[in-house]
């Protein structure tokens, strides 16, 4: 079997090659000026933000001002509760600058802020249409995803579990059949709240992960962001390196043989350790 090597393991999207595969949000940090520390330390490439939060008018204080300048802008349609809503959101944020990249995100419920995936498709057939690189925010469902793609969207992106949440991967067997059954990279988006989360989910196969609350809420979140960015890196060597196969018995890591009192001691006709009575 042909084994990627970690110097030439890249994530491609849209025609971009990523060499780090956490992608940060910038929403819910206490101060927008850590967010250059955060993007150092945790070495993401892609960041998010909502459009809503952008004040061109804020001068200094606004939060494109913190992002660094080699960050991959990753625009969202958070609040957006129709189709044609982040439509708009998507070409206001072409318009300003953000360039072709956009997340969409459809949440017509308020309360539990769950994708809505019809509408997410209609939305991507249009921006995809007009050039737009379109990552879905999607509910871990197999038909919804292959809607998206047919759609025109560059990857796709199922919760792991309520936005917001820090539960981690509550949907662990719906984004196993995603990695296993989709062709485009599977990103795993809300719900991650611990970097051994990521790293599973990175193990499992999945092509990158997106992580907001768990850092920005974190005590320190500079600290948090180094975590989730070697998380994700060692869920991914691992991947690649290709993890044994799990096991319903034991299995020596040595062989049972070679005791020493082995033959000496043992009672006539007893088998010896290691080896099986006839």
């Amino acid at each position: 079997m042909t084994r990627i090597s970690e110097t030439d393991d890249t994530l491609e999207i849209g025609g971009l090659r990523l060499q780090s595969r956490l992608f940060i949000g910038s929403g819910k940090l206490g101060d927008d000026a850590l967010i250059p520390a955060v993007c150092e330390a945790s070495g993401a490439q892609v960041i998010t933000m909502a459009l809503r939060r952008v004040d061109l008018d804020a001068g200094p204080a606004n939060l494109m001002g913190h992002v660094p300048a080699h960050m991959v802008r990753l625009p969202n349609t958070s609040g957006a509760r129709t189709a044609d809503e982040a439509v708009r959101i998507a070409r206001l944020a072409r318009a300003m600058g953000c360039g072709d990249w956009i997340k969409i995100e459809v949440t017509a419920d308020s309360r539990h802020l769950l994708p809505d995936g019809y509408a997410t498709a209609r939305a991507t057939e249009t921006l995809a249409r007009e050039g737009f690189v379109v990552l879905p925010y999607m509910n871990p469902d197999l038909y919804v995803a292959r809607s998206l793609a047919d759609a025109g969207a560059a990857a796709v992106m199922p919760l792991g579990a309520p936005i917001g949440t820090n539960r981690g991967l509550r949907t662990r067997e719906m984004i196993a059949i995603l990695i296993e059954e989709m062709a485009l990279p599977v990103i795993v988006d809300a719900g991650i709240g611990r970097p051994s989360q990521a790293c599973e989910a990175m193990e499992m196969g999945a092509a990158a992960c997106l992580v907001n609350t768990a850092i920005a809420t974190a005590g320190d979140p500079v600290a948090m962001g180094r975590a989730f960015g070697r998380a994700v890196a060692a869920g991914r060597t691992a991947f690649l390196a290709g993890p044994g196969a799990e096991r319903r018995r034991a299995s020596a890591s040595s062989p049972l043989t070679g005791f020493l009192d082995a033959g000496q001691d043992a009672p006539q006709g007893a088998p010896v350790p290691g080896e099986v009575a006839p």
